[in-house]
């Protein structure tokens, strides 16, 4: 989900690097510009700003912290006059300009993460507005206004409209709803990917199984956002129906999740040239819809893998990625502060201001040890790769890859 979750302008295919795993022995990159007071983690912010300090916030609200007054500040004093929120603005004091690549993701993760700490009304109750007016006709969102409808848009979307009171289903453009584009990017239940969900439509309207929109469509399928808890429903073998619904192609969707990770508890990236990496993000993102559907235990071993494996990972990459696991943790009954004999919660706040308050005591913050983005080094090199076409949800980006 999560998925990214976000440069204004990078192809489909960067969705594929975005948010991906990030090798241990990655070294973190130096950033090329100064780090604002309030934000969290010390990576450039120009492409992931919002998004990981949405994340950062609306994670350290799950657990009971409360964040630190200039943190929030920051985040709200992002948004443009329009109700937009762009992946980062380095001179707030200027109104937004013309030219600004303003998007979906960095919006709508933006809403759901002051709707949880309150007190921002009129900042949320605008980027709805905006997110309502950049609707497509066919009921989704892409990462850019007038871009294409995926499924990570879509459900980050969602996520943002539910956080607000908001009935997703009612939101309609062209007389369909978020729910009808996230079922036309669900595949059927016979071939390959069966019942996964597409990120888009191919050149040809075709669509291909894709892991990261998989995760992202289950979760905005049943209607939620970043954040949730245990499902009731187990999955169940993939079913097709004359008329889906929401739910359907959602436990669907989380069949393909459960058979892909399977094997070895987690889903890989697949990079053009390179070998394929545990994808930690990804995973933490399917850990997270597979509980939001079937609950806990259906998410137990890609869980566990997350367990042993993340620290590293989540270490380097920073904020957003300590944000994931919390979510994962929080979605699955798991305790965020031995997680795997780590505390994320710890972590995470030692990557920028110090919170207000907390229910157990924090780190003391140092950010010399906080490394990239949310969705760590991947992302740096995804933009750079591809830097001038579109992307969707990273969520937060996020990425078009394969388990």
């Amino acid at each position: 989900m999560k998925f990214r979750h976000s440069a204004a302008a990078l192809a489909a295919t960067t969705a594929a690097v975005l948010g991906a795993a990030v090798p241990s022995v990655a070294a973190t990159p130096t950033p090329s510009a100064a780090i604002p007071d309030g934000l969290y983690g010390t990576a450039d912010p120009t492409y992931d700003g919002v998004w990981r300090q949405s994340l950062a916030l609306l994670a350290q609200d799950t657990v009971g912290v409360v964040p630190a007054d200039r943190a929030v500040a920051w985040l709200a004093g992002q948004q443009c006059a329009n109700g937009a929120f762009a992946p980062f603005r380095a001179d707030t004091t200027k109104a937004c300009a013309a030219g600004l690549q303003v998007d979906t993701n960095s919006t709508a993760a933006a809403v759901q993460a002051l709707a949880a700490v309150g007190g921002h009304d009129g900042v949320t109750g605008k980027a709805v507005t905006w997110l309502k007016s950049a609707q497509n006709t066919d009921g989704g969102w892409g990462y850019s206004p007038g871009g294409a409808s995926d499924a990570n848009s879509t459900s980050v979307v969602i996520g943002a409209l539910t956080a607000v009171g908001e009935k997703p289903a009612d939101v309609r453009k062209g007389g369909r709803s978020p729910y009808d584009a996230l079922m036309k990017l669900a595949l059927p239940c016979e071939g390959e990917g069966a019942g996964a969900f597409a990120y888009q439509p191919d050149k040809k309207g075709g669509l291909a199984a894709n892991a990261d929109a998989t995760a992202a469509g289950v979760v905005g399928a049943l209607g939620r956002g970043l954040v949730v808890t245990s499902g009731k429903e187990a999955a169940a073998a993939c079913a097709d129906a004359d008329r889906p619904t929401p739910g359907q192609v959602a436990a669907n969707g989380a069949s393909y999740l459960a058979r892909a990770l399977a094997g070895n508890g987690y889903l890989t990236s697949v990079l053009p040239g390179a070998q394929d990496q545990p994808d930690y993000g990804n995973t933490a993102d399917a850990v997270v819809a597979l509980a939001a559907q079937g609950g806990a235990a259906q998410a137990t071993k890609p869980l566990r893998w997350l367990e042993r494996n993340s620290a590293a990972w989540a270490r380097q990459s920073g904020p957003a990625a300590y944000a994931q696991l919390i979510f994962a943790a929080h979605a699955t009954g798991t305790d965020p502060r031995d997680f795997g004999g780590t505390d994320l919660v710890a972590k995470l706040n030692a990557t920028g201001p110090a919170p207000q308050a907390t229910e157990n005591a924090a780190e003391k913050p140092d950010r010399k040890d906080e490394g990239d983005d949310g969705y760590g080094t991947w992302w740096t090199i995804g933009v750079f790769l591809v830097a001038g076409v579109g992307i969707g949800f990273l969520i937060s980006g996020r990425r078009k890859q394969q388990p």
